[in-house]
């Protein structure tokens, strides 16, 4: 069967459990092939992030027409991009270069509460990238930022995917992990996915890897609905099946089905 090939532009976790590397795992873990346009490099660990120094927008252009001029892309992840600079230089490629699918996380604060996007490239993030994505998949903060009100229900995330979907015409995927109780994603065409809430500290990189998961199961040529549902399920049972790393927020376990002898947090999937 013909390798499938997915490519990420994000940013660089010194910690590896985030952005560029924890996208590569999930490609890798999915049997895709993966590539990797950076867009910043951070120094980061579980604990937080300590630096981040973005890449000049040239190198990314340079980084972009790299692998599109010489490798098919069946589908992209765009994860951390933190200036309209470089959100400009990416949509100009995705335009010209019309990959079949798109999966956007608008990365804009770490699990440490680190703000990983320049607060005024919200704007130009609205304008220039969110519209050309398939699919975006903005937690509740992210969400909040972007419409500029609270969202603290099941029911005000169903207003607010709706709203999100139309404002930026395109497909939405609105993570409410934010929330007590189970963890209960809604895409925009009303279809609800949810989870037990797992008691670990072992989430970092839980954005990241779901939305590159998605993308991969999207270049595998599944519908939007069961890519996200075999997403969700993929990062379930990472989180599941994750072990300590560092003293903080420890990442979740990319290759679980492959190593039988790690210790399980939580419970099954249902």
């Amino acid at each position: 069967m013909e390798r499938k090939h997915v490519l990420t532009i994000a940013g660089s976790d010194s910690g590896g459990g985030a952005g560029i590397q924890a996208d590569l795992k999930v490609f890798s873990a999915l049997g895709t092939y993966g590539m990797s346009v950076i867009t910043a490099v951070t120094a980061q660990n579980t604990q937080g992030v300590t630096a981040i120094q973005e890449i000049d927008a040239h190198v990314v252009k340079s980084q972009l027409d790299a692998v599109f001029s010489d490798i098919r892309v069946d589908a992209v992840k765009i994860g951390m991009v933190s200036n309209h600079e470089i959100m400009g230089v990416i949509a100009d490629s995705i335009k010209r270069n019309q990959p079949p699918h798109i999966v956007l996380d608008p990365v804009m604060i770490a699990k440490s509460g680190d703000a990983l996007l320049q607060k005024g490239s919200i704007d130009t993030l609205q304008r220039v990238l969110l519209p050309i994505a398939t699919l975006i998949t903005p937690n509740l903060p992210e969400a909040e930022e972007l419409l500029g009100y609270n969202i603290t229900s099941i029911e005000e995330m169903r207003q607010a995917v709706r709203e999100l979907a139309e404002k930026m015409n395109t497909q939405v995927l609105l993570k409410g992990g934010h929330l007590n109780g189970d963890a209960v994603d809604i895409l925009s065409t009303g279809r609800e996915f949810s989870h037990p809430r797992i008691d670990s500290p072992h989430t970092h990189g839980t954005g990241c890897s779901l939305s590159s998961a998605i993308a991969a199961y999207l270049a595998l040529g599944e519908p939007i609905e069961k890519a996200i549902a075999k997403a969700k399920e993929y990062v379930f049972q990472a989180i599941c099946h994750a072990f300590p790393i560092g003293d903080g927020h420890s990442p979740i376990h990319h290759f679980y089905h492959w190593d039988q002898g790690g210790k399980v947090y939580g419970g099954t999937s249902t």
